[in-house]
């Protein structure tokens, strides 16, 4: 199966590149050749998506999949159907579970749940995507298959504040500074390693039977917010001071977090997999976050490099810290 990743390299991506090579799958990534990952055994057209003009290589292919993990808004989306159509039996669209609505009216989320997030561009853009591929492939036949990730990790942090591509918070913590989890860190949520996801994912290239439907991947643990943070303190080897401050006080002070805790980790989500187990038998995740954030830890500590600490982030920690305290 000739299958072609638009990125591939990414935190969410590597671990399903991987598997997709070790399956078989004859794999191309398109990328700009900037990243320092190298999958072996998949081909490599450098090239930048953005440029379509530019790319003679990858327009002499046709493929049974195209995968894009970087698409984030309507033109994105134009762009690729002017592409591929009638050059894939399969195109894939990376979307977000931030996408579903907000809030929710039911907290257990299937993929028939509504899609509607006014709090976060990030997320409207995903639902626009969403819409003008539902458009092409009931007008147009156009092969699309959504996928909907939610707080996938490898080799970042999955935590609300200070984390993701950051090092902030975990800093903190070995530093014995205070941390804050929103609310009062009950809320539930899940996490899912970037392994796991690939198995469910890798069983969607190709399967015809997934076209035209959305799926999300995510693990069955279920976490509080508390048990996330202290699970990342063990795996640092250290106890998490922590300071409980409400969403609504954090966005207020200050509005850059609204995306990632209104938009999106505020409220208790818990997502029904059945669907993905359905199409894809035998998926299951199997790497618990005790477990996978050890993994991440070890690979950021053996790659200082990563350890980014951005002042920015750390400068609206300490201000939310200060303003919660009436300092």
């Amino acid at each position: 199966m000739k299958v072609l990743f638009i990125g591939g390299t990414g935190n969410i991506s590597t671990p399903s590149s991987r598997l997709a090579v070790a399956k078989g799958m004859d794999l191309y990534l398109l990328n700009r050749g900037k990243a320092k990952v190298e999958i072996e055994g998949a081909h490599s057209i450098i090239g930048d998506i953005n440029k379509p003009n530019e790319l003679t290589e990858l327009k002499k292919h046709e493929w049974d999949v195209v995968v894009n993990w970087i698409a984030f808004t309507p033109d994105d989306i134009e762009r690729d159907i002017e592409l591929f159509k009638g050059k894939t039996k399969q195109y894939i669209f990376i979307s977000s579970a931030s996408c579903y609505q907000t809030p929710l009216s039911y907290p257990v989320i299937t993929e028939s749940t509504p899609l509607h997030n006014n709090l976060w561009d990030y997320s409207q853009g995903k639902i626009q995507c969403e819409d003008r591929l539902q458009k092409a492939y009931r007008e147009e036949g156009f092969p699309t298959t959504i996928v909907r990730p939610s707080l996938t990790y490898d080799t970042v942090i999955p935590i609300a504040i200070g984390g993701f591509n950051k090092f902030n918070t975990a800093q903190r913590i070995l530093d014995g500074k205070e941390i804050i989890i929103h609310g009062d860190g009950t809320s539930l949520w899940t996490v899912t390693h970037s392994d796991d996801f690939a198995k469910g994912f890798v069983g969607l290239l190709g399967l015809q039977t997934a076209i035209g439907h959305a799926f999300h991947i995510t693990s069955d643990e279920v976490l509080t917010w508390n048990m996330i943070y202290k699970i990342l303190a063990d795996a640092l080897g250290k106890e998490a001071k922590v300071v409980h401050i409400a969403s609504d006080f954090i966005c207020k002070v200050e509005p850059s977090f609204t995306g990632t805790l209104l938009a999106d980790k505020a409220e208790s989500v818990l997502f029904d997999n059945t669907k993905i187990k359905t199409f894809v038998p035998g998926f299951k995740a199997t790497i618990p976050f005790s477990e996978g954030i050890k993994r991440t830890i070890k690979w950021l500590l053996e790659n200082p490099e990563h350890q980014n600490i951005d002042e920015e982030t750390e400068a609206k920690i300490e201000n939310v810290l200060k303003a919660y305290k009436g300092l």
